[in-house]
């Protein structure tokens, strides 16, 4: 037996190296637009004296590497669990166009928050608070949390393949233009193929899908079909790609291949200057609340499709995963980026059968090695990646036969979490739909002797959360 089947226990888990290193591969396939879109969201908050746009989102996509890097061979080595981390979408636009945008506040200041969030996060796992915390959620939410992510996989999935597209009437419609739009059909052309492999069997159907769509994207691009889509780029973009921030620069302290990330590395301790008290710790709330309740949701609906939850719909151990998402946000804010969660698109590489810590170092390792040609990271085309949510998104479906639709205590709460997740395109505002509604349909049966406290108290945190984010409070006090 090698070293890896021994100390990922691969055997345990049913499992094997072949399996393990597929699964990371899918992972990072469709996780690694991160790569592109979180600089490019927070550049446009992140001002480096000195430093042009260009060479500060270089320092980004650095930072953004390490960061993810560093969060997931954490939950590969420490929790053994087939999670992948990076700074997550919608807390990094939170960050840039709410806070420093918004509300005029120093990017440093920012990035303050997202240090306090990941030490108070640290302590909170070591004390088995944020585990206790989970366990507070109702059962119905747990086994919905899964559906309810599928769903919005699917709306994402869809809207990057050019199959639907906003409408300023519904909100939401068939692209008006599809029969010439050239990504909507080699997507959809794709994610057939996808399925028919994955019907059929075939090993690796999902990386086949998305590289055979990535390459008859670029096929398409080399004969003129120019694709609405700014997520493609060209080969010699991604071939020639060269550093430039040490251009022109002596003050080179942090370097990382080749790249100089010196001017954000320990910004966020100029953050701390001339701050006010209130306005902080409600930042560091809403970072602190989001983050909690994403990752909760994303680590019990993956687990849910590995297996690993127990009968109460438990994750075991689960703070050691929480433990790698503390770590992974403190050392993102330290070296100069937002908050790391847990990605939704982990639920691809457990489809294709990852199951240990293994798949999460192979998704570490590829980050790594993307430093050597950053652009390379994004190669691979949005609509091509995600392919893989919208099936992934189709067999999450099944993880609602756990629930008793029969009782409107679980289907009230279980319906509301699934409907809202991909409605207000956010895991935390599902289960917060399903956790206020679980003890006020328990109490209207005369059930409220079967609510614990503990949910009431979720409850309430949850109605003083949107009365934040709502109510101007929050721009008030800055």
């Amino acid at each position: 037996m090698g070293v890896f089947e021994r100390f990922f226990g691969l055997d345990e888990h049913d499992t094997d190296v072949r399996t393990e290193v597929l699964a990371g591969l899918t992972t990072f396939l469709t996780m690694s637009y991160i790569v592109v879109v979180n600089p490019s969201i927070l550049g446009q908050a992140i001002d480096v004296a000195g430093r042009t746009d260009a060479q500060t989102r270089q320092m980004l996509t650095v930072v953004t590497i390490i960061a993810a890097a560093v969060a997931t061979l954490v939950m590969a080595f420490y929790a053994n669990r087939p999670f992948a981390q990076a700074p997550g979408l919608g807390l990094n636009a939170f960050f840039a166009f709410t806070v420093v945008l918004g509300l005029n506040v120093p990017w440093e200041t920012a990035l303050a928050a997202v240090v306090v969030e990941g030490v108070l996060f640290i302590v909170l796992t070591m004390a088995g608070a944020r585990e206790y915390i989970i366990r507070l959620f109702p059962k119905p939410v747990k086994f919905a949390v899964g559906a309810g992510i599928g769903l919005f996989l699917a709306i994402i999935g869809l809207e990057a393949m050019h199959v639907v597209a906003s409408d300023p009437a519904t909100f939401l419609q068939f692209n008006p233009v599809f029969a010439t739009d050239p990504i909507a059909i080699i997507s959809v052309v794709g994610l057939f193929l996808t399925f028919a492999l994955y019907a059929a069997d075939v090993p690796g159907s999902i990386v086949i899908g998305i590289v055979v769509t990535t390459l008859a994207s670029y096929a398409a691009d080399a004969l003129g079909y120019v694709p609405a889509d700014p997520t493609v780029p060209s080969l010699e973009g991604v071939f020639l790609y060269t550093p430039t921030s040490l251009t022109g620069t002596t003050d080179v302290v942090y370097s990382v291949a080749g790249y100089d990330i010196t001017p954000l590395i320990g910004a966020f301790l100029r953050g701390f200057s001339n701050v006010d008290a209130l306005g902080f710790s409600l930042i560091v709330f809403t970072f602190f609340f989001v983050d909690f309740f994403d990752t909760a949701g994303t680590l019990t609906g993956v687990s849910q499709i590995a297996g690993f939850l127990d009968e109460d719909g438990n994750l075991p151990d689960i703070d050691r995963p929480l433990m790698a998402d503390a770590i992974g946000t403190t050392v993102g804010g330290i070296i100069g980026t937002s908050t790391v969660t847990t990605y939704i698109e982990s639920s691809t590489g457990v489809e294709e059968g990852g199951r240990t810590g293994l798949t999460a170092l192979v998704v570490a390792l590829l980050f790594l090695a993307s430093l050597a040609l950053v652009p390379l990271a994004a190669a691979v085309p949005l609509h091509a990646s995600h392919i893989a949510l919208v099936v992934v998104a189709v067999l999450m479906l099944a993880n609602i036969t756990d629930i008793d639709w029969s009782d409107l205590s679980q289907s009230v709460p279980a319906g509301l979490t699934m409907f809202i997740m991909p409605f207000t395109y956010s895991i935390s505002y599902g289960i917060a739909a399903g956790i206020i509604s679980y003890p006020i349909v328990k109490a209207a049966q005369g059930e409220a002797s079967d609510v614990h406290a503990g949910q009431w108290v979720l409850a309430a945190a949850f109605v003083f959360y949107f009365f934040v984010r709502t109510s101007g409070l929050l721009a008030g006090q800055l």
